[in-house]
């Protein structure tokens, strides 16, 4: 016996596409543009093109009513792209404070006009570097704005005269940040990176962790080998519980990285990774200060193990 039209299946798989193909036609503007999106590829940025990061920056101003704020939009509708990084001029915290009238105490920021639709915590571990916070403090701010983010800067200073450990530091960042409020997103993030595009989005994915930072100035914007993970990288709290976040063992190298990456893959990481991070890290909060800039957080972590002599034999 044959099946009418309505009910062959083949039918119906058609029926069901054209209408996806419609919907799809009339959410993005109509067919001209839908092919032109699926026929076109990707231009690649123009970075002889830049603009300033503060660039319609002043276009987000305080809505009338709080109470009635809609969400922010999916894509913000000051992006640029490319934008201009110069360290030619030192910026004084006074004039960055300035330039981000709507950012306060703790480093904090919520959109002016919107709701935010993530919420973003930004961990910078750094020792005795004030230079390089500046020129990333004038910079990180305006971009996060850019993106439409909720958001606070955390400076997780270490004290002594111990090796930098960076890991380490990274680790009571998440620790102490998570006292303040339920981030969708940790951003792992080193005090010498400048973001040069506003598109470069500081969310998270809800499967993965994301490498922020895969195309660096100093690396010819190429990976330096396939599982590099520094530099910046976005991890959700679930994603960085569940691998025990960073090694708190690598003083004064950058090979918690490789570590992370690959957490819990390779042969050394499998037999350590449950037993060496978040839940073994050990420090002393030395002050929590907020800033009108960032929130501090100055921490001893003690000192690097030494190492027994090693033998020789002639």
């Amino acid at each position: 016996m044959s099946l009418s039209r309505v009910e062959n299946p083949c039918f119906l798989l058609f029926l069901a596409v054209f209408q996806a193909i419609f919907i799809l036609i009339l959410y993005r503007g109509g067919a001209s543009s839908v092919f032109r999106g699926f026929l076109e590829a990707p231009q690649p940025w123009d970075y002889s093109k830049t603009q300033d990061v503060y660039t319609n920056l002043s276009l987000f101003t305080r809505a009338p009513n709080e109470e009635t704020m809609p969400y922010c939009t999916a894509q913000s509708p000051i992006f640029v792209g490319p934008l201009t990084i110069t360290f030619n001029i030192f910026p004084s915290e006074r004039m960055i404070i300035q330039k981000n009238p709507f950012v306060r105490f703790g480093g904090h920021y919520s959109p002016p006009h919107c709701l935010a639709r993530y919420k973003s915590a930004i961990i910078v571990p750094h020792k005795n570097q004030e230079k390089h916070l500046r020129h990333l403090l004038y910079y990180l701010h305006p971009f996060l704005q850019r993106q439409q983010l909720h958001y606070t800067i955390y400076l997780i200073h270490q004290a002594g005269n111990a090796a930098f450990n960076r890991a380490k530091l990274l680790n009571i960042g998440v620790r102490e940040a998570m006292k303040d409020e339920d981030w969708d997103c940790l951003l792992l993030h080193d005090v010498d990176l400048i973001p040069e595009n506003d598109y470069n989005l500081y969310v998270c994915d809800d499967y993965y962790p994301k490498h922020i930072a895969s195309a660096i100035d100093k690396f010819q914007y190429s990976l330096p080998y396939w599982s590099f993970f520094g530099g910046v990288s976005a991890l959700t709290p679930e994603h960085y519980m569940r691998i025990n976040g960073f090694p708190n063992t690598y003083w004064g190298s950058h090979a918690e990285d490789d570590d992370i990456a690959a957490r819990p893959v390779p042969l050394h990481t499998r037999k350590t990774w449950k037993d060496d991070g978040m839940n073994s890290v050990e420090f002393r909060v030395l002050s929590r200060q907020k800033h009108l800039l960032y929130t501090n957080i100055t921490v001893d972590i003690g000192n690097a193990p030494t190492l027994p002599p090693q033998a020789h034999r002639k």
